[in-house]
């Protein structure tokens, strides 16, 4: 099951809480649920150090990781960087004024939440988020994960017809 679902190509992010007790990581399972209301969704695991720290919080924020961020995706997804505030140390960062969560500086989008609803479905929780703000930056570029290894697109993009 895991060899097939590696084929899917996701994006890269990394979820935030702010506060007193700071944490960030590195997700792939973060995406839109409905533009009325502006809901979006993220998967924690149920043991992850983010999944008590998020429901504390009842606020994130999600940097959509650039193609030239790999090494802060590997860093977030390290269980050995330091916690607290010294992990946001590594990369530049700014509080997002909607939730307080740290935000990556060159992301290409940032996305702040109010947690709406969890569920929990197995070893994952979905947050739910309510979405209080959101922002794309001028970053043509995203980072992605298929099979097992990170990657950055190697063509223009053409439009969709609609």
């Amino acid at each position: 099951m895991r060899r097939a679902f590696a084929i899917f190509t996701t994006g890269v992010t990394v979820v935030t809480v702010g506060g007193s007790s700071p944490h960030g990581m590195t997700a792939n399972s973060f995406t839109s649920v409905s533009l009325d209301p502006p809901l979006a969704l993220v998967c924690v695991d149920c043991e992850a150090l983010m999944n008590r720290a998020l429901r504390e919080a009842g606020r994130f924020g999600v940097s959509v990781l650039a193609g030239d961020q790999e090494e802060v995706a590997r860093y977030f997804a390290d269980r050995r960087r330091p916690l607290g505030a010294r992990q946001f140390e590594f990369g530049q960062w700014v509080v997002g004024p909607g939730t307080g969560a740290p935000l990556l500086v060159g992301a290409a989008a940032h996305f702040e939440c109010e947690l709406w609803r969890s569920y929990d479905t197995g070893d994952h929780t979905i947050f739910v988020g309510r979405l209080v703000g959101a922002q794309r930056h001028g970053v043509d570029d995203a980072l992605l994960f298929a099979d097992g290894a990170f990657r950055r697109l190697d063509r223009v993009p053409t439009e969709v017809p609609t």
